[in-house]
């Protein structure tokens, strides 16, 4: 087993596809198939399927890809330290549903992040897919919420990906709306306030499911409804239509409009908000500020709540 071999597979894991990873590494597909070939046959485990789809990793070989990671990473470290060498660039990826608070926590790591060269991805997307990208290792942290009527469903899925959730904060049910809208001035609303207003929640594409909704409540029949697939719409929208959605209440007026407020929703739920992690993989350095960041970056929005 060598250094050089771990690279290659995560970078493979990294790439999704042999072809485009082999590009990437400037190395022949074949040469890249049989340096996997070789490694897999030494460790004894199979560390990806491969099909015409595509390849995807198996359990075996997402528990490998952790350890190759840290191997790698410290590596790294030690060239920086004692060999003068260029910076080596880095991955990091962070799947998320709409919160600013993981935002404003990836804007925080890139900022203090002392690296030349670096390959970040944020990606604010449908619920599934963030279960899936820490599943399959396209992100190592996705963030989510779960309560009482989806946790079964969530954490289902949860298990069945070797998957972990780690609690960040509960809340309370809030409604965002604009500070023009006729309830912003209420010390609370109730459902049959916001039922005579546009109800604006995230498209969830092929798997709509009221499990997979970002928003509690999700079963509710309501007039009039408006699905959108980014949260810069969904802002737009609350301020020209004067709709409503309901969130946690923790909103980013750095990086949201101070047009949006958030107005406590009286109902009897709770939501609890949290990142997953996959159980087979130690989480990179990375990872760890990230996660750092992002529960500094929730207490500083709580404090103002």
């Amino acid at each position: 087993m060598t250094l050089q071999q771990l690279k290659y597979v995560i970078e493979v894991a990294r790439s999704r596809s042999i072809n485009k990873a082999a590009q990437t590494l400037f190395i022949s597909q074949p040469s890249l198939s049989n340096a996997l070939s070789e490694l897999e046959a030494e460790v004894g485990i199979t560390i990806f399927f491969r099909s015409n789809k595509g390849i995807t990793i198996t359990p075996e070989g997402s528990e490998f890809l952790g350890y190759a990671r840290q191997v790698v990473e410290q590596s790294e470290l030690l060239e920086k330290r004692y060999m003068k060498t260029r910076s080596i660039q880095q991955h990091f990826s962070v799947s998320t549903q709409h919160y600013a608070f993981a935002v404003s926590a990836f804007v925080r790591l890139l900022k203090e992040y002392d690296r030349d060269e670096f390959d970040f991805t944020l990606r604010e997307t449908k619920t599934y897919e963030i279960i899936d990208d820490v599943k399959n290792l396209r992100s190592e942290i996705g963030v989510l919420y779960v309560n009482e009527f989806n946790h079964k469903v969530i954490k289902k899925f949860l298990r069945e990906g070797n998957l972990q959730f780690h609690e960040l904060f509960t809340a309370d049910p809030h409604v965002f709306i604009s500070s023009t809208n006729p309830l912003a001035k209420q010390e609370y609303v109730t459902l049959a306030d916001i039922k005579p207003y546009p109800y604006l929640s995230y498209e969830q594409g092929d798997y709509n499911s009221f499990y997979f909704s970002e928003e509690i409540l999700s079963t509710l029949s309501r007039p009039k409804n408006i699905r959108v697939t980014d949260r810069a719409t969904l802002f737009n929208l609350l301020i020209g239509l004067d709709g409503y959605t309901i969130a946690t209440g923790v909103i980013s007026h750095k990086l949201n409009s101070k047009d949006i407020i958030s107005v406590p929703l009286k109902v009897d739920e709770r939501i609890n908000v949290g990142y997953i992690t996959h159980r087979h993989v130690t989480h990179s350095t990375l990872a760890n500020i990230y996660i750092q960041y992002l529960k500094e970056s929730i207490q500083e929005e709580l404090n103002r709540l």
